[in-house]
């Protein structure tokens, strides 16, 4: 007792759309639907006809037949329901009862009678929820396709960002066959100087700079190597003879796509004499006192972590100047605990503060930044965290709304703050409702960046709104946040750099820092 198919077919038998519920081949399928019209009579006013295996219950539509193929035990006031309520059906699907609106349909159709017949028996529906069944979406296979288009999206950038990278190598190789002999700088427009202060990426002096990534010996380059030539804007017109090297368009193209997608871009330096300039330390002194920052949140409130690890370095110009030791103020500091380079007097340290070699003979190194002391703290009193974050996202209506808002420390006045919270796939930027600072979508990362220049006691509390698709809430986290301040936590000042010999003052410069190393929300 079963229908074995629901078929749309035109008068002359021809099918234009059938679905079949029970095991059966195409020819047999077909052969049935072609010899229907043969059945049925001119001016009949049956609804069924039936032979020797099968029975058609049909109902004539304009120029067509929608037709149910059943056994002949089928029970066929059960079948004239069905039948009813897919002749209902059809229409709201086609509005143009003929071959080509039932063909560009077919799907929709066929769906359809997937849900009022299951397995050849009717289900127990109604037209308006066979209409909203059909109508459903599904989370997992929007998901998916988030997922597979990100990933088609990714390869895309990455094959922009090869192609880039092959023709500013291209673009290099150029530069070194006709540079004339001069030295390249690398790529990336840039030398890096790590000396462990942010601000401080050169030194000049007689004996040489050596940092803790490139060194240069007195037999390696000058410092005149990377004076900069500046270029007014009244300069004479360029020689007629000679080439100009430069980036192709197709390399401006890539730069641009990139830049568009939010890549920042580092230009490269322009070859021939013309050198990087690398800024240059006056002072004959410096004293630069920097911490790091390591906190971890907990998404429900509450800190889980925070340590704090600082370092006081100097950096000596010259070897004349060398011979120095530095005094040093410390308050209540007990819960850091401090400790002072191998080379350093610790008696000397401990009973006037002072800061100097074991041996008064020895000098200080030269053009190298040097840590001479240490100290770490760590602790989990939550009023110590510069910055708080509180997110709350929730589901309404298929999408996301998140709200995330901070609460800065009155104690600390942070710049260049950068609040990264993760997103999940999305085809589309997020629909920022309202924000406290400045945003950016990175596509590639499928990361929110939520930026304040400065917070200090006119902004100490801000907020952010935002909207995309549904997405579990555990998917925007965890946030990081990364920010600086002339401000540390160790209660530490300079007093006074000396000379070893007679103990005059020496003028120096000090700089002072906190910088973040890790700063999540998880």
């Amino acid at each position: 007792m079963v229908v074995l198919a629901a078929s749309v077919i035109s008068k002359s038998g021809k099918a234009l759309v059938s679905r079949q519920f029970m095991d059966m081949s195409r020819i047999r399928i077909e052969g049935l639907l072609a010899a229907f019209p043969k059945l049925v009579g001119s001016g009949k006013q049956h609804t069924y006809v039936e032979t020797e295996n099968v029975r058609y219950v049909y109902q004539p539509m304009e120029n067509l037949f929608l037709l149910l193929v059943t056994n002949k035990q089928s029970n066929i006031l059960e079948d004239l329901e069905t039948l009813r309520l897919i002749s209902k059906l059809v229409p709201e699907y086609v509005p143009a009862l003929d071959e080509e609106g039932i063909c560009k349909m077919a799907f929709e159709l066929i769906f359809a009678f997937d849900e009022v017949i299951s397995l050849g028996h009717k289900e127990n529906v109604t037209l308006g929820q066979v209409k909203q069944y059909v109508e459903m979406e599904s989370h997992e296979e929007r998901l998916h396709k988030l997922v597979i288009e990100s990933k088609i999206n990714d390869t895309k950038d990455l094959m922009k960002q090869k192609a880039s990278e092959i023709d500013k190598n291209k673009i290099e190789r150029q530069r070194s066959d006709r540079g004339g002999g001069f030295m390249s700088v690398p790529s990336t427009g840039f030398i890096k100087f790590d000396n462990g202060f942010s601000d401080i990426n050169s030194s000049g002096g007689s004996g040489g700079f050596k940092s803790n990534s490139t060194s240069f010996g007195s037999g390696g380059l000058d410092s005149d190597a990377f004076k900069p030539k500046a270029r007014s804007a009244t300069s004479g017109a360029p020689r007629a003879s000679g080439m100009q090297l430069g980036k192709s368009t197709k390399a401006n193209q890539f730069l641009e796509s990139l830049k568009a997608e939010g890549e920042v871009i580092v230009e490269a330096v322009a070859p021939g004499p013309v050198r990087s300039a690398v800024p240059v330390i006056t002072d004959p002194i410096m004293v630069g006192i920097e911490e790091k920052l390591t906190v971890t949140l907990k998404k429900d409130g509450g800190l889980e972590n925070l340590v704090v690890q600082g370092t006081m370095s100097l950096i000596v110009q010259k070897e004349e100047d060398a011979f120095i030791r530095v005094q040093v103020e410390t308050g209540a500091n007990k819960v850091f605990n401090f400790n002072t380079h191998p080379n350093i007097d610790k008696n000397l340290y401990s009973e006037k503060s002072i800061l100097g070699l074991k041996d008064p003979k020895r000098p200080f190194p030269t053009g190298t930044s040097l840590a001479i002391l240490r100290w770490r703290m760590q602790s989990k009193q939550e009023s110590l965290v510069p910055l708080s974050i509180n997110c709350w996202p929730s589901v309404s209506g298929g999408e996301s709304y998140v709200n995330i808002e901070y609460e800065a420390s009155k104690a600390f006045e942070l710049q260049n703050v950068i609040i990264e919270i993760p997103l999940p796939a999305l085809r589309d930027p997020p629909t920022v409702n309202q924000v406290d600072g400045e945003w950016r979508y990175d596509s590639r990362r499928s990361i929110m960046e939520w930026s304040i220049v400065l917070i200090d006691n006119t902004n100490r509390n801000g907020s952010m709104e935002f909207v995309v698709p549904g997405a579990d809430p555990s998917a925007f986290f965890p946030i990081n946040m990364n920010f600086s301040s002339n401000k540390i936590f160790c209660d530490l000042k300079v007093g006074t750099v000396m000379q070893v010999q007679g103990g005059n003052s020496v003028k120096f410069a000090k700089r002072t820092q906190l910088v973040v190393d890790s700063y999540q929300v998880v």
